[in-house]
């Protein structure tokens, strides 16, 4: 952790909705006046799509049918470790983007499913922000959760989350349902491995739960919508965290346990705008005062 530059860290699977926390950030970075240094976890992808195609190939040609870039391998974790470690002591550091489709090729300048060359991060910025697959990793070999000064996971229960990467991955990549549920077995063994633990390490959860039946998320025809879902938030340290002021705020929320909050689906973005925004000032004014 660094007081003088901080390091905000959002994980989640693919399909949880990671993406989507981030834009509440970007809005307070945004209202806050904060420059946002931001970093993707795809960047940090050991292959491109073709070499990514031909290594899991090679595995499963060697009996191995579990790798997937949910696979601490897969990454270049030593080199995400090396940026929270630089940009912490320094405020500088680099990154990359990974092209996903044919919008990023024209965007970025180079084909989808290639990396862009590594580029040192603009000058001047308050925090680095980092949201992927991996920003809360402890192994043998790194300990990133460490280096993030606030850490957040985002966690659907698993069926809801199955079914957001299902419509995604069907609308945006053409992929059939067999071919993402295929995909969903092969990660599952790196799932409970290398992105559950990363849960334990987090500051704060938020775990979207439907109320709508999603037995089977194979055949469901429709992702549930945010007035269909509750949220649970758990924090990891309530110390400091005024929940009364919180259930006050936001309506038909409650607590749950002494260190969760249950809020209606639809009240998300404004429960993470009075959860986060504080946390994020103290964070800048630290480092100020720095």
């Amino acid at each position: 952790m660094s007081k003088k530059h901080p390091i905000i860290s959002v994980t989640g699977s693919s399909g949880a909705g990671t993406s989507t926390v981030k834009s509440t950030f970007d809005q307070i970075f945004r209202r806050e006046g904060i420059s946002a240094v931001s970093i993707e976890g795809d960047a940090f992808h050991r292959y491109d799509r073709a070499a990514m195609k031909a290594e899991l190939q090679s595995r499963i040609d060697a009996g191995d049918a579990t790798f997937s870039h949910f696979s601490y391998e897969a990454n270049e974790l030593r080199a995400l470790e090396r940026v929270f470690h630089e940009y912490g002591e320094t405020g500088k550091g680099r990154t990359r983007h990974y092209v996903h489709d044919d919008a990023e090729a024209v965007r970025y300048g180079a084909d989808p499913g290639t990396f862009t060359d590594w580029a040192p991060f603009e000058d001047g910025s308050n925090l680095l922000f980092y949201e992927g697959l991996h920003g809360a990793v402890v192994n043998d070999q790194v300990n990133i959760a460490a280096l993030a000064d606030l850490k957040i996971g985002v966690v659907p229960v698993i069926n809801l989350e199955w079914i957001q990467k299902i419509h995604r991955d069907r609308a945006s990549r053409g992929y059939t349902t067999e071919a993402v549920t295929d995909v969903i077995l092969r990660r599952m063994h790196a799932y409970v491995h290398c992105i559950t633990p990363q849960f334990t390490q987090t500051d704060i959860n938020f775990q979207r739960v439907p109320v709508v039946d999603t037995s089977n998320p194979f055949i469901a025809r429709w992702i549930p919508t945010a007035d269909e879902s509750l949220v649970v938030i758990r924090f990891r340290n309530p110390r400091g965290i005024d929940f009364p002021y919180l259930t006050s705020m936001i309506q038909n929320s409650w607590m749950s346990r002494a260190n969760s909050i249950v809020i209606p689906g639809g009240k998300l973005d404004l429960a993470m705008q009075l959860i986060l925004t504080p946390l994020i000032e103290r964070l800048i004014r630290d480092a100020k005062r720095v």
